[in-house]
């Protein structure tokens, strides 16, 4: 639950008995006269005890307490900067409020117009989706989720209504993700979903193992059977527009609930962590909740590959060679490559709907991570235009994107003496690449971004988002969906 907001055009009333109080400036050398902000005097005396300029505090946000007990923090954006630095300056600030777990917190948003129309909303995403306790389970709760929102100087409903519900599906792929592996099983992620299908009012559909195995959807069910009970299933959610003229955009997310490696047993330090492997499927989950929530006029298929990668008698195994649903045959080379088997059975289903576009998220390689860090996620696609129109949608979300090649010749690596393609490569080289080229074969022409979620984690919080568990992806994809409503 986000915090309630209220919003005021007038500037602060110091009068206000407030507790926690965030002053967000444009970056200045001096305060002109005609502001009068909180805690003016204390900020010019901590200032010039740290010896510090006034414009520094576009870098350092920095926070003291008031001669009346409350806790100010004070940050200057520059706009000359990048979104995703305006975001973590004004995440840092939040943060000092936060520390304390307020029930409220008061923001002040000072500049012209159109300064404090961007820092207003800056301020209330970064306080909704740090506001929000994620869940714990610690006898003692280190702090409450935040429950009011006051702001002052800046009035605008119709603009948060969007950053409300974009702050809801970014917490609800990072709520999800952190769950246990205990608690979050196929079966109860299953009926999770659809709880919330019936919630927002989602057409909802699930194709179980055996169901799968009958429509020969070998490539899922080949990770599926690992596991005991086999509680597997693709599960689809439909959500349609009023307007008959929108476009559909499939969204597709690996949900591995926890990755074992199978038979290709991972280390203690790489399998700590893997329940964190269905983040694909809970960042289109989230994008799915955001749109509806935010009603942009697209239409959403939403198709989510849940499963686990378990090592048993019956898992898949080196060596073994089975056919996908779109009927390619698949050389297995390595049980930990199962993220892009039961991607390609899920991108088929999706592309049968043919919709104007299919975005797939997932937690895929280790070498894009190696490749890029935590600080961004890495992209593939088949159409120039759409790959650039996703950096466009990075660079104004603040979740940045870098675009990777996956010209044809890559695929010699995967050439099969026995089957139609190999899986993946032992050689370890390039397999991010090698990835994007195998799930490929289940494209066809349509218009199509492969999502590789090195930045779905990161510690101490990324851009606007304070936690380990980044919810990247979400923001992207909102921005994405606005430039293509609005073509």
């Amino acid at each position: 639950m986000l915090a309630t907001l209220i919003q005021n055009e007038s500037p602060f009333d110091k009068s206000i008995k407030a507790t926690h109080i965030l002053v967000v400036l444009p970056r200045l050398a001096r305060l002109p006269k005609k502001y009068d902000i909180p805690g003016e005097n204390t900020l010019k005396k901590l200032l010039e005890r740290r010896d510090m300029k006034l414009s520094k505090i576009s870098e350092i946000s920095i926070s003291s307490n008031l001669d009346n007990g409350a806790l100010c923090a004070w940050v200057m954006i520059d706009l000359d900067k990048p979104i995703f630095n305006q975001q973590t300056c004004i995440r840092k600030a939040v943060q000092l409020l936060l520390e304390e777990s307020p029930a409220e917190i008061h923001i002040a948003v000072y500049g012209n117009t159109s300064q404090k129309s961007i820092f207003a909303e800056l301020a209330i995403y970064a306080a909704w989706v740090n506001g929000a306790a994620l869940p714990v389970r610690k006898k003692k709760q280190e702090r409450q989720s935040l429950a009011k929102i006051t702001l002052f100087g800046h009035q605008d409903p119709d603009n948060f209504t969007l950053l409300s519900a974009q702050a809801e599906g970014n917490f609800l792929a990072r709520g999800l993700t952190i769950l246990p592996p205990n608690e979050l099983t196929p079966r109860t992620y299953r009926e999770q979903i659809k709880k919330l299908a019936t919630n927002e009012g989602w057409e909802h559909e699930e194709f179980d193992v055996n169901t799968l195995r009958k429509m020969g959807a070998g490539a899922f069910v080949a990770v599926a059977q690992g596991s005991d009970p086999e509680d597997a299933a693709i599960v689809y959610l439909k959500r349609r527009c009023d307007t008959e003229t929108s476009k559909t955009i499939a969204l597709v997310g690996k949900g591995i609930c926890f990755d074992t490696g199978g038979h290709n047993l991972k280390p203690a330090r790489f399998m700590h962590g893997m329940h964190e492997d269905m983040n694909g499927s809970a960042v289109a989950l989230g994008i799915l909740l955001a749109a509806t929530r935010a009603n942009i006029p697209i239409n959403i298929d939403c198709w989510l590959a849940i499963a686990q990668n378990h090592i048993s008698p019956r898992a898949y195994k080196q060596n073994d060679v089975i056919t996908a649903l779109n009927g390619l045959t698949i050389e297995i080379i390595h049980t930990d490559a199962e993220g892009r088997m039961v991607l390609a059975d899920t991108l088929t289903l999706a592309e049968r709907q043919k919709p104007e576009m299919i975005i797939d998220f997932a937690t895929l390689t280790g070498s894009m991570h190696t490749a890029l860090g935590s600080r961004y996620s890495g992209i593939f696609s088949n159409n120039d235009d759409l790959a650039q129109d996703a950096v466009d949608a990075g660079k104004t979300s603040g979740e940045r994107i870098c675009v990777f090649p996956m010209d044809s010749d890559y695929e010699e690596s995967l050439e099969s003496k026995i089957a139609d393609i190999k899986q993946c490569s032992l050689d370890g080289e390039s397999d991010h690449i090698l990835a994007a080229r195998f799930l490929n074969q289940f494209i066809n022409s349509t218009p199509w971004i492969h999502m590789d979620l090195s930045a779905c984690s990161h510690k101490g919080g990324l851009g606007a988002v304070g936690s380990d568990i980044t919810g990247f992806g979400v923001g992207w994809a909102i921005k994405l969906m606005q430039k293509i409503t609005s073509s």
